[in-house]
């Protein structure tokens, strides 16, 4: 009995240690990432700005890339369009707090680069352009982007967290 306990534990070594090397997803760069809303508990929640440590190097070229292009074409008085996304953030939830709408939802916001991407689910096909109308007129703001599916029965149309 002991030999086969023996065994498994030798047989089964390395797919634990292949797991214990896989990096936890982190946000990597403090992007802000919260949920405003969460009436629809078996909604998938979104991956979010989170990361796997092996794809932070290709993301830092494309954050200095598109963060400076921004102050460069004169669009941004910072000099990196990330800058502005704890600011954003912070309006984006000032918003939904003010807001009685979007009671029957679950809904996660994140700010990268002043683009807001909302996510989650609905209970009707008239509150994707709601939330776009909510949202579009924020400070700084150059994009909303809501991705969202009506129910929780579909696929979603966003990336989720495992």
């Amino acid at each position: 009995m002991l030999k086969k306990s023996v065994l498994l534990l030798i047989l089964a070594y390395p797919v634990v240690a292949m797991c214990a090397d896989k990096p936890d997803l982190q946000n990597w760069f403090n992007d802000p990432f919260f949920q405003v809303r969460n009436a629809i508990p078996a909604c998938p929640v979104p991956l979010g700005p989170y990361l796997h440590e092996a794809d932070i190097r290709q993301e830092e070229h494309g954050r200095v890339e598109r963060g400076t292009s921004c102050w460069m074409a004169g669009r941004c008085a910072k000099p990196n369009a990330y800058m502005y996304d704890a600011d954003i953030g912070k309006a984006v939830q000032d918003r939904f707090a003010r807001s009685t709408g979007f009671a029957e939802t679950s809904l996660w916001v994140t700010v990268k680069r002043k683009f807001v991407w909302v996510e989650g689910c609905v209970a009707g096909a008239n509150q994707e352009a709601a939330l776009q109308q909510l949202l579009q007129d924020v400070p700084e703001v150059e994009h909303v982007l809501v991705n969202v599916m009506q129910g929780t029965g579909n696929k979603p149309p966003y990336d989720v967290r495992p």
